[in-house]
């Protein structure tokens, strides 16, 4: 293992808070393989690179020589985590949790060493709780200490409904903490309460409790809003090459060294030297953005998808060439009476805009091309023969031929 000061420095890259810090040391300089708990809850089934910021850390700590618990909340998925939400989640079922539990599986082992893993259900212990031992859990916590959690304070002071069920979050996921012996426990900084709670509750039942590590929200593409399927900025793990190096390539110039820092696989001291090279104006920001693009492809896919999506997104963006897979789409080219068709639909129906509506804005920002060439404005309805076994191109990545 390396030094403790070594590996400390590793941890705490891209880390918004270590709490506290001192203990994690202390830790650390015993010289055994500590234990890393991150709790997820399924309620999505799929992940993209924001959700994938604390698994990146983990596999941090599993290539320091340390272990990993890996918790499925499938019994903490039924109330659903209220950190950060205005009202209570819309409760899943067993059935829904459970698909949605062995999707994140399989994409969280894209990033982490199986062998170093231990994957765990909290309802192993959570559903097998009988009224006792719930009352007994609850009483390690009082009202008035749940309502100092940013999320429920301000629910209660705006007369907004909190569930019962909602107080006892906080409960079962620091009792997952009190089960596995963690050392260590992850989590996005709307955690943070959560987190210490499981602490908290360790100290209680006499426990060397948890050090606690939150990690910063991953910005989207749009470098504004959180990275989120809701708000169009996200990159899934599942993503194509192409689309995947493409959207990286998107992202701010500002963004690029928290990007290196909370999503790629890049060693923490190389990370460092470009952080101060982009700084010092030594570094070109393009290529260390390509830099960044192909190591984020290559963790997902391999080297060599990585190398020809560089060469597709040259192909598209410098030399403005057509790619050479582009998928088919069979519109409805038949005529209305005024002998044009509706663009913006076909556009819809070819899943190169959401709605009509989304394409008719397209056009107008000069955003939609045929064969190369931007349509003006207010160019909704257009002759059929136009676009028969032409290429339509939606923005920067987005091409269909139409037949």
């Amino acid at each position: 293992m390396l030094a403790p000061e070594e590996q400390l420095h590793i941890i705490a890259s891209g880390a918004a808070q270590i709490v506290p810090e001192a203990a994690l040391l202390e830790k650390l300089k015993r010289g055994k393989p500590l234990n890393i708990k991150l709790g997820v809850d399924p309620t999505a089934p799929d992940i993209h690179l924001g959700h994938a910021v604390p698994l990146r850390k983990l596999r941090q700590f599993q290539d320091l020589g340390h272990g990993v618990t890996l918790i499925i909340g499938d019994g903490t998925a039924l109330i659903g985590d209220p950190s950060g939400r205005n009202s209570t989640r819309p409760q899943l079922t067993s059935e829904q949790i459970e698909a949605n539990a062995q999707t994140y599986v399989d994409q969280a082992f894209k990033i982490l060493d199986p062998e170093k893993t231990t994957l765990r259900y909290n309802s192993e212990w959570l559903l097998s709780l009988d009224m006792e031992g719930l009352l007994k859990l609850a009483s390690n916590f009082t009202v008035a200490r749940i309502l100092e959690r940013d999320d429920f304070h301000n629910r209660y002071t705006s007369n907004l409904p909190i569930s019962l069920h909602e107080f006892l979050y906080p409960l079962m996921q620091a009792y997952d903490s009190v089960v596995i012996d963690a050392d260590v426990e992850l989590g996005g900084t709307d955690q943070l309460f959560n987190l210490l709670a499981g602490r908290e509750l360790m100290e209680k039942m006499g426990m060397e409790p948890q050090v606690c590590l939150t990690l910063p929200l991953l910005e989207g593409t749009d470098g504004v809003q959180k990275m989120s399927k809701s708000y169009g900025n996200y990159i899934g793990l599942t993503d194509e090459p192409d689309d995947m190096f493409g959207k990286v390539m998107s992202i701010p110039d500002g963004l690029m060294a928290k990007y290196y820092r909370l999503a790629s696989t890049c060693p923490v001291d190389e990370i460092d030297e470009i952080e101060r090279g982009l700084a010092a104006d030594e570094l070109h920001p393009n290529k260390v953005k390509r830099a960044l693009a192909r190591n984020i492809v290559a963790a997902y896919h391999d080297e060599a998808a990585a190398a020809a999506a560089e060469d597709q997104f040259d192909l598209v963006f410098k030399q403005h060439a057509v790619p050479d897979d582009i998928d088919e789409f069979e519109a409805d080219l038949a005529p209305n009476d005024e002998g044009t068709v509706y663009l913006a639909k076909i556009i819809a129906d070819a899943g190169l805009a959401q709605s009509a509506g989304e394409a008719r804005r397209l056009i107008d920002g000069g955003g939609v091309k045929i064969d190369g060439e931007a349509l003006p404005a207010k160019s909704y309805n257009v002759d059929p023969a136009r676009i028969a076994g032409a290429v339509l191109q939606v923005g920067k990545r987005k091409f269909v031929r139409i037949r």
